[in-house]
């Protein structure tokens, strides 16, 4: 800024310094070169909440993206498959935890103008990465549907999830593995003696011995885990090739 000779004749400047000779407005000035600290939550549950949406938001965009790389054919069907899993599985654990304090995931999005069409599709509609939705229709014929082999990726991923949520009480895990199990059995593409089957089976059986009440301990939490996603890797490998595809 140029002064005149005289850097105290500026009538800007003259004005700056007699108004902050009086008492408020000096406060006034010192305040503004107070760096202040701007709160975001009051407490350790708005922290979460914030916290939470932030990984919201990233994972909704990161789905968009990941969709949009794939409709390029940027991405191979592997890779897209991994990470859309990912992101699918993330976007569903932390649903749980927003289910009662959030808004809804159409709502979330629209409050932001994030304008991702195909995260929203992806994430909420189907449910699932679009590569198995392309093996279901592969797969689909009189004796099985898209919807049914869907509806068996949707129960697979809901049980491992609710293992990854510490829900360990037999009343909680009893029933997804029904749904498993039950699913599986609607698809005649599957041999009777494929893995998951069988194995879903012995858990059940084992299961139905024990009280409501009681919890799996974390060995047994491990193995079915285990047990869980191998099944599912089998399953996913036996939809092409039951179809010579």
């Amino acid at each position: 800024m140029l002064f005149a000779r005289d850097p105290f004749s500026s009538p800007i400047l003259r004005t700056y310094l007699h108004l902050s000779r009086h008492p408020r407005c000096m406060f006034y000035l010192f305040m503004l070169y107070i760096p202040m600290e701007v709160k975001l939550w009051n407490d350790k549950r708005e922290r979460g909440v914030h916290e939470n949406f932030a990984e919201l938001y990233a994972i909704i965009k990161a789905t968009e993206n990941l969709e949009k790389a794939y409709g390029r054919d940027i991405l191979y069907s592997s890779e897209y498959d991994i990470e859309c899993q990912k992101l699918i599985a993330h976007f569903k654990t932390l649903g749980s935890t927003l289910k009662e304090t959030g808004p809804s995931i159409e709502h979330f999005a629209d409050t932001y103008k994030m304008e991702c069409p195909a995260a929203i599709y992806r994430l909420v509609t189907s449910g699932v990465p679009t590569t198995t939705e392309h093996r279901a229709a592969a797969a689909a014929s009189p004796l099985t549907s898209a919807a049914t082999v869907a509806e068996s990726v949707q129960n697979f991923i809901t049980a491992m999830d609710s293992l990854k949520l510490n829900m360990k009480a037999v009343d909680e895990v009893y029933p997804l593995l029904l749904d498993v199990s039950a699913s599986l059995g609607k698809l005649s593409i599957l041999p009777p003696e494929f893995e998951g089957k069988t194995r879903m089976k012995e858990w059940i059986s084992k299961l139905s011995k024990m009280a409501a009440a009681d919890e799996l301990t974390a060995q047994q939490v491990r193995q079915l885990g285990f047990d869980l996603e191998s099944s599912y890797n089998s399953f996913m490998a036996a939809l092409p090739n039951a179809t010579g595809v």
